[in-house]
Order: structure tokens, then sequence, then C-alpha cells
């Protein structure tokens, strides 16, 4: 008799399953242990430099920081107080003409003083000069400290001609003349033994004063704007 079940049999693939392999135990010399260990003391070793290193980058870059904020130098400071012509209301009063002004020079810095050469103060109208005169011999200004500049341009240190004055009371009848108080000097920073290079400093003082020949309320204690060429 034919065996359908011996047929089947013989015609399947024969399956062959695969077994893991028992897990294979380690035993590391005393040797490998000894390198593992110099690896893992060295790359702590590496990290502890690394942040020491990293922290005194840290500190030194504060530590800059705060030098640099207390001895960045701030620029002096102008501010126009007083800005008078008088008799700027008389019509003849070219002839005693006179030009008063007052100017405050601050030095804000905490450890840096300035040094000036001699000031130059300059008085212009419609961007013509009429007048000029030294304000001050050179000096140093220390630092939180206050220099007060009070100066008259008349006789040879003012030039207005009976043309000149009539223009000024063209302007006065509108209610206003306008002038431009300019001061120079050359300047220098000092802190303790250093010095900076020596610049030329220009102060910029607009300033109108009124039909009495008074700076008007606006300008007073104006602050005047400050470059260096």
């Amino acid at each position: 008799m034919y065996n359908h079940n011996n047929n089947n049999n013989n015609g399947r693939l024969p399956v062959h399953r695969e077994t893991k392999p028992p897990p294979i135990e380690r035993h590391h010399t005393a040797r490998y242990i000894a390198h593992r260990v110099r690896e893992s003391l060295t790359t702590r070793v590496s990290k502890v430099i690394c942040s020491i290193f990293l922290t005194i980058l840290l500190v030194a870059g504060i530590v800059a920081f705060v030098l640099w904020l207390s001895l960045r130098p701030h620029r002096p400071r102008f501010f126009i107080e007083t800005f008078s012509v008088p008799g700027l209301d008389q019509p003849g009063g070219f002839q005693n003409a006179q030009v008063r002004f007052k100017v405050t020079v601050r030095n804000s810095n905490q450890h840096m003083v300035f040094h000036y050469g001699a000031m130059q103060g300059a008085v212009f109208y419609k961007d013509q000069q009429i007048g000029s005169a030294r304000l001050t011999e050179p000096f140093d200004q220390g630092p939180k400290t206050t220099k007060v500049l009070d100066e008259v341009l008349t006789g040879a240190t003012l030039t207005v001609s009976s043309q000149r004055w009539a223009e000024f009371q063209g302007d006065r009848s509108l209610g206003k003349v306008p002038f431009r108080l300019d001061i120079t000097a050359t300047i220098m920073f000092k802190v303790s033994t250093w010095r900076s290079e020596t610049h030329r400093m220009h102060a910029n003082c607009d300033v109108d004063v009124g039909p009495d020949g008074s700076i008007l309320p606006i300008f007073r204690s104006k602050r005047c704007p400050v470059y260096f060429t």
C-alpha cells in the first residue's frame, strides 16, 4: 500500500534550528584592569584641568570687563550756563558790543584725568565768526570735578560792525538771535602712569538769545556736543 504520509514527509526540507552558544565568560587580566584604571584616571585628570582652565578664563574675562568699565574714558561734558549780548535792545549798541558767556566743563570719570592744552573760544553768528579769545592756559582736570569757563568778549576780541548789529536787530524783531559758541583744545587722557595720544577736542554750543539779549531758558544748562579730530 502507498503511504501518503511518508510521501509528504519525504517532500519536506529538513529544518535545522540554531541554538545560541552559551555566553563566554571573560576573565580580565590584571594588566587589562590596570590599563582601564589608568584610562579612567587620565580622563578625570583631563576634565579637572579643563575645568580649572575654563574657570581661570572666566574669572580673567570678568576682571577685564570690570577694569574696562572703570577705565573706559567718558568724554568731557560741556554745558552752557549763561550767554548774553548786553545792549542788544539798543540800535547803537554795536559801539560797546559785548558777548558774555559761562560754560561748565565736567570730568565724570572715576579715575581718569584730563590734560587740556590752552582752550580757545569763538563766537559765531550765522556761521560767521564775530569774536574769539583764549579761555584758559593748559591745565589738568581731575576725576569727578567741574571747571567753570567765564568769559567776556569785547573790544579787540569782538568784531561787530553796524551792519552786523543791524542783522542782530532784524533777528531780534522775530523773537530770537541765534549764536554758536565753539570751544577747542588739545586733550590727553591720563590714568596713573598711562598716557593716551593727544587729540583735538571740539565742543559746539548752539544758543539763542531773546529780545533782551539774554539766553533763552530752553538753552540754559544745555549740554554741548563734543567730538575729536
